[in-house]
């Protein structure tokens, strides 16, 4: 019987979970008051954008999303121009734009931990299988373009 891997959405949503117990039990100083708090609708929506954007580009080469799965394909083009894991950065977007809408400093706490496991758990397990698989194309590309931004 194969274990299910936790794949990163999972780890958002307890990050975005995460966010708001610290909010509500630990409201230790508030940093953005109404309606500035506001302006995190702005990460928040670039992030989505970005994931979405990410995720259309994965279907349209017919390879995985999924970081444990094989790739088909090395996408470079598009927001893949600007980093090597635009849905990982789409995902720390959203996180800090929630942060933001709080506007507490708190739950900012979350977001270094959700980086660092992106990079222990996927980032680095992802770009082992790449090189593996796409070799000289991978040391190119990864010699452009950079891992978050």
């Amino acid at each position: 019987m194969s274990k299910k891997k936790v794949l990163p959405p999972t780890y958002l949503i307890s990050s975005i979970i995460a966010m708001l117990v610290l909010y509500f039990v630990f409201p230790v100083l508030r940093v953005i008051c109404f309606p500035w708090n506001l302006l995190g609708i702005v990460p928040l929506a670039i992030g989505i954008i970005l994931n979405l954007v990410a995720d259309a580009a994965f279907k349209k080469t017919s390879t995985t999303v999924k970081p444990f799965e094989e790739s088909k394909t090395l996408i470079t083009t598009g927001v893949f121009r600007i980093s090597r894991h635009p849905m990982y950065v789409g995902m720390v977007l959203i996180l800090f734009g929630i942060g933001v809408l709080m506007g507490s400093l708190t739950p900012y706490a979350v977001i270094p931990v959700f980086v660092f496991l992106m990079e222990i758990v996927f980032i680095r397990v992802e770009e082992r299988k790449l090189e593996e698989k796409f070799g000289e194309a991978w040391s190119a590309y990864k010699g452009k373009v950079r891992r978050w931004i």
